[in-house]
């Protein structure tokens, strides 16, 4: 991301925000509850990572979501009010505390900016509740951040919110936000390099191709046998490397090889990290307008013009690919109309990225103000874009071939904010981050007439994709 330096946009009024504090405070004392203040300013411009890379620490919760391509990138660092939590309410439970955040908030400075105001991050698990007992991120963790830092359309705006209640000392609070600022007003003519920095593989531990393929043959019988019309079947890649993985080289590495996918990351405050590069957008909602993505059926992309123009010509006319494709496209329709929405798709198109190529309807609906954007979420996911179809059974199907937890992969994760606008991806083409240790994660999606050695190679593919930003 190119920063151009400008005039300093930079201006705070400490007097009038040391008045609404004070009146925030004796308003908390008097009715013995607690308040959210949420300041907004617009600043000069400066590259969300860079902040994200000086305030982020092992024990707090931070985010990280960039899409080149809209001229987006929002980093959000340490928590002051979360959620985490599993099981089949997780949704309900996160809308809930969402609404309930939102009721206690006062708001200070430039509200009218994109990205002003109060943003939740979430990140949901692709399963309401784990198998494996240690995997390191909750089955779903809604949290609102202490400090945020947003780019779009080469506006930067800052948020800081802070909890004001009877004990808290205001002094102080005016304090730190001071310091803040003064940091990210330091941090202007910081940049991170653009190249791709070198990381010492030791080990790599390759999945046995075998037991892939033989997972695939099983579960063709069961689709020839109509028990389901498709499955998503991911591997993994496990890495470990001579020194620690850099999450800041490691995020630049993949906006600078993936600007067309939506660049993430989020941490759990214990050290672990959750990072990616997807193409996929399950939810979009700007002023009550949402677009979704029906992607699904893939091909390699060529190694000239030629080779990429049959390559597509093939995804386009192939069979086995359409039918892929409608199952997802059906489901979303349909998951859509049931929360009363009236969904209308737009004309198919490619999605062409670095190393492949996706058949891609958008579909886009209306939202009517009584249904929360956590609710859309809830109901779409997983699609069989990352489970199959029938759902259900897929989902029952892939704990029994998959020896890995899924965790957040092939899982939403986006923000929120307070008026109902968000951005949800799907957590695929991803890795889970801890320490010198990596585990990568990319999956293949097994319809009628999938070839085991095809969907494996799609699959490694995927994965070296992710081990190339890794390494």
């Amino acid at each position: 991301m190119t920063i151009s330096p400008c005039r300093s946009r930079f201006f705070v009024d400490y007097k009038d925000l040391h008045q609404l504090l004070l009146a925030v405070q004796e308003k908390c004392c008097e009715n013995h509850t607690q308040q959210i203040v949420s300041i907004s300013l617009e600043i000069d411009l400066i590259d969300p990572l860079v902040v994200l890379d000086k305030f982020s620490q092992a024990n707090t919760l931070n985010f990280y979501f960039e899409n080149k391509s809209k001229g987006e990138a929002i980093a959000a660092i340490d928590a002051i009010a979360k959620l985490e939590i599993g099981g089949k309410d997780r949704f309900n439970k996160a809308e809930y505390f969402i609404k309930d955040s939102l009721s206690n908030v006062i708001y200070f400075g430039n509200t009218r900016q994109p990205f002003t105001g109060i943003h939740f991050f979430c990140c949901f698990s692709f399963f309401e509740q784990h198998h494996q007992p240690n995997y390191p991120f909750p089955a779903a963790t809604i949290f609102l951040p202490n400090l945020q830092v947003a780019i779009k359309n080469e506006c930067c705006t800052l948020v800081i919110n802070s909890i004001i209640n009877s004990d808290v000392n205001i002094q102080t609070i005016l304090q730190e936000i001071k310091t803040k600022i003064d940091i990210i007003q330091s941090l202007e003519n910081y940049s991170l390099h653009s190249d791709i920095f070198p990381v010492n593989l030791l080990k790599k531990n390759i999945t046995n191709p075998d037991k892939f393929k033989h997972s695939v043959l099983s579960v063709l019988e069961k689709i020839q046998a109509n028990h389901l019309r498709k499955i998503v079947l991911a591997d993994i890649l496990d890495v470990s490397s001579s020194n620690a993985f850099n999450l800041f080289k490691s995020l630049n590495n993949l906006r600078q090889l993936h600007p067309n996918c939506y660049v993430f990351s989020t941490s759990n405050g214990k050290g672990q990290n959750f990072i990616g590069a997807s193409p996929e957008r399950l939810i979009s909602i700007q002023n009550q307008q949402l677009i979704t993505d029906a992607l699904a059926g893939s091909a390699p992309r060529g190694k000239t013009p030629r080779e990429d123009a049959e390559n597509a010509n093939k995804l386009i006319n192939s069979t086995k690919e359409k039918h892929e494709h409608k199952l997802v496209l059906d489901f979303i329709t349909q998951r859509l109309s049931q929360l009363g929405l009236f969904p209308q798709i737009l004309s198919p198109r490619l999605r062409q990225l670095s190393n492949i190529q996706h058949l891609w309807t958008p579909i886009s609906a209306v939202v009517p103000a009584n249904v929360h954007p956590l609710k859309i979420v809830g109901q779409l996911h997983p699609t069989p874009a990352v489970a199959g179809a029938a759902r259900d059974i897929a989902c029952t199907e892939i704990r029994r071939y998959e020896s890995f937890e899924r965790g957040l992969y092939a899982a939403p994760l986006g923000w929120v904010d307070g008026s109902g606008n968000c951005e949800f991806i799907v957590g695929i083409r991803s890795a889970l981050i801890d320490g010198n240790r990596a585990r990568l994660y990319a999956g293949a999606g097994i319809v009628a007439g999938s070839d085991p050695d095809k969907e494996f190679a799609e699959v490694q593919l995927k994965l070296q994709a992710l081990l190339k930003a890794l390494v």
